[in-house]
This record gives structure tokens, sequence and C-alpha cells, in this order.
């Protein structure tokens, strides 16, 4: 038997390749998309209603639930505020040897 994380070492790659790094990215926005998906409906809006909320046309939430397209940091946090939704941002700096 095999982990989940042994298969995304031999398959992908270790933490810190660049497939690997860019496989994580894009589940990251992937389960973030799902989210708003979720969030969106149990508030019992339309695609439409949350763009107006939010000031994006209902294509754009359409896009951002699918995760076909790109959208700023500022429509995610008008988006999560409109859901009524908390939302965290969590940045782990890099420290690097230098010695």
């Amino acid at each position: 038997m095999i982990t989940i994380q042994e298969f995304k070492d031999k398959y992908l790659g270790e933490i810190g390749t660049e497939v690997r790094d860019r496989y994580e990215q894009e589940l990251k926005v992937e389960l973030l998309a799902e989210q708003i998906k979720q969030l969106r409906k149990k508030r019992n809006l339309t695609q439409e209603q949350l763009g107006e909320l939010v000031g994006v046309q209902r294509a754009q939430i359409s896009k951002m639930e699918n995760n076909t397209g790109n959208v700023t940091v500022a429509t995610l946090i008008k988006i999560f505020g409109a859901l009524k939704a908390k939302v965290t941002f969590e940045i782990e700096k890099e420290i690097f040897d230098i010695t």
C-alpha cells in the first residue's frame, strides 16, 4: 500500500520541485473555487446575483467557480464578504541560510 504523499512524491516530484509546487497551487485554487460555489448555493444566490453584489459579471463568477479564469485578491475578498464568510490568508516566509 502507498500513501497519497508517497504517490505525489513519486509521480509529481517532491515538495519544492516546479511540477509539484504548480500542482499544489492549482489544487488550492480549485478547492477555493469549490468553496465559493458551495457558499453561493448555501446563501441561495445565483451567479448573476453574486456578481451584482461584488460588481462583476456573471461570467466572471462562472469562470472563477470552474477555475477557468483569473481573479484578483480584492475580488475574492469582496466575494467572501458578500457570502458572509470569514477569510484568512496564511503567508509562509521561506527562510534562507546565507552562512
